[in-house]
C-alpha cells in the first residue's frame, strides 16, 4: 500500500509541476496517419483487447492518453469524457484512454472514474505514448503524457492536443469529431 500511497504522491507533484511550467509539447500534428495499436486494457472492470484498427471501422476514434489513473487531474478527465461519452456515441465516435503510469490498476479505473462508459488501455513502459510523441519524463521513466487526439477512419489524425490541465480536452476533441461529422454530411 505505501508503494502506491507514494506512486500517487509522486504523480501529484510531477503534475503540479507541469502545470507550472509545462514541457515543450511534441505531439504527433494533424493529417499525419496515426500509428496502429493493439493493447490490453478495461472496460467496466471487465479485461478487453482494444485495437485502433478495428475501431476506426466504426468511426472516429477520440484516442486520450493520460499520465496516472487515480491522480487528481486524471480522474477529472475521466469524468469529463465518462459525461460526454454519449455525445461522443451519437457522432459516431469511440473513445478510449490510454495510460503508462499505475498500468495495474486501469480495471479499477475504467469502473469507478470513467463510470464504465469507455475503455482505457494499459501502455506499459509507454510505447504506444512514445510512437504519439505523448511522453513526459517521470524520474527515470517515460510516462504517459496529457495529450488528446481524434483520428478520422482513414486513420489521419483530426486534432492533436496536448495540455497538463484537463479542462478543455473533451471540448476540443468533441469540436473535432463534429466538424468530421459536418464535412460528410
Amino acid at each position: 500500500m505505501h508503494q502506491k500511497s507514494s506512486f500517487v504522491l509522486k504523480m501529484l507533484l510531477a503534475s503540479a509541476a507541469l502545470a507550472v511550467s509545462p514541457a515543450a509539447r511534441a505531439a504527433l500534428p494533424t493529417g499525419v496517419a496515426a500509428p496502429d495499436f493493439t493493447a490490453q486494457g478495461a472496460l467496466g472492470g471487465k479485461p478487453l483487447t482494444f485495437s485502433l484498427r478495428h475501431a476506426r471501422h466504426n468511426g472516429p476514434v477520440v484516442l486520450y492518453f493520460f499520465p496516472a489513473a487515480f491522480t487528481s487531474g486524471c480522474t477529472v478527465e475521466a469524468h469529463k469524457f465518462a459525461e460526454a461519452t454519449e455525445r461522443f456515441k451519437k457522432l459516431g465516435a469511440t473513445v478510449v484512454g490510454i495510460t503508462a503510469g499505475n498500468v495495474e490498476r486501469v480495471a479499477e479505473f475504467s469502473k469507478a472514474e470513467c463510470r464504465s462508459k469507455f475503455a482505457v488501455a494499459a501502455d506499459p513502459g509507454a510505447k504506444i505514448a512514445a510512437q504519439y510523441k505523448a511522453t513526459i519524463k517521470f524520474g527515470d521513466s517515460l510516462i504517459s503524457d496529457r495529450t488528446s487526439y481524434v483520428i478520422a477512419p482513414d486513420g489521419k489524425i483530426l486534432l492533436s492536443y496536448s495540455d497538463p490541465n484537463p479542462e478543455q480536452h473533451v471540448e476540443k476533441s468533441l469540436d473535432a469529431v463534429k466538424a468530421w461529422r459536418a464535412k460528410r454530411s
